[in-house]
């Protein structure tokens, strides 16, 4: 236990030195700012563009706003927090490997279960920390400028979105242990992810595929419920403690 407080509080310090941490408060900051603001001026941006619209012929009606729209820009927002997010992390080990550095922590008797456990931990401190940070700002706006209650299973919606960035952080754990270099890494990691995606677009196993969770903007609208992902949940969790397991198997035997 020692050994993975020492390795964690490494990686948290790297990350505070290299500016990660600050890139992430501000990114998952401004994100959750973004998604009222942006739902908060569509009918001024509307209302500016509509004359010259209508000189094509298009008319432009009145717009209405609510938290409904705010979430909307919520779960268009996040997938592209979680690739940013991914593309910051993927050389995680990569550094590692390049520098040398993993060599003389290994030959003073770091097991390298603790290093997989600690960087794969950070990465999801860091995914939790951020996401929900994200959350509580979108939801507080919100709740100022309109009524979260319009918007049904709000905290499952979220959950399976944050279920999903936990599935796609234990990939990519799993494939810097494969590969030396961070362009390898997001290969691979996209690539499982096509893995799982694809099959997911044939209807009989949809609902079986982490893929589904990306659907939970079904929630909030009441176009679905949240009995219809647990199957989903139960699946993703379980193939992201595959993935880590795998991560550590593939790390152990790994040259360094």
């Amino acid at each position: 236990m020692k050994q993975f407080h020492a390795f964690i509080k490494k990686e948290f310090l790297e990350s505070a030195r290299t500016g990660k941490l600050l890139i992430l408060s501000v990114l998952f900051l401004l994100f959750g700012i973004m998604n009222p603001a942006t739902a908060k001026l569509t009918p001024w941006m509307m209302e500016l563009m509509s004359e010259s619209l209508a000189e094509t012929g298009l008319i432009v009606s009145s717009v209405s706003v609510d938290a409904l729209t705010s979430w909307a820009q919520f779960h268009k927002n996040v997938p592209v927090a979680l690739i940013i997010f991914l593309l910051i992390f993927c050389s995680s080990f990569a550094g590692e490997y390049q520098k040398g550095t993993l060599i003389p922590i290994l030959t003073k008797g770091m097991k390298r279960r603790v290093i997989v456990a600690a960087k794969t931990a950070a990465m999801l401190v860091f995914w939790t920390g951020g996401y929900w940070l994200c959350y509580a700002v979108t939801y507080g706006y919100n709740a100022y400028f309109w009524d979260n209650g319009i918007a049904s299973s709000l905290g499952v919606s979220a959950a399976c979105f944050y279920l999903f960035g936990v599935w796609m952080i234990t990939a990519l754990a799993l494939a810097s242990t494969l590969f030396r270099s961070a362009s390898s890494v997001l290969l691979a990691s996209g690539g499982l992810f096509l893995i799982f995606y694809l099959p997911g677009l044939l209807p009989p196993i949809q609902k079986y595929m982490p893929g589904y969770l990306l659907n939970a903007p079904l929630l909030p609208t009441g176009q679905a419920e949240p009995k219809d992902f647990l199957p989903v949940v139960c699946i993703t969790i379980l193939l992201s403690i595959i993935q880590y397991a795998a991560a550590v198997i593939s790390f152990n035997r790994k040259k360094i």
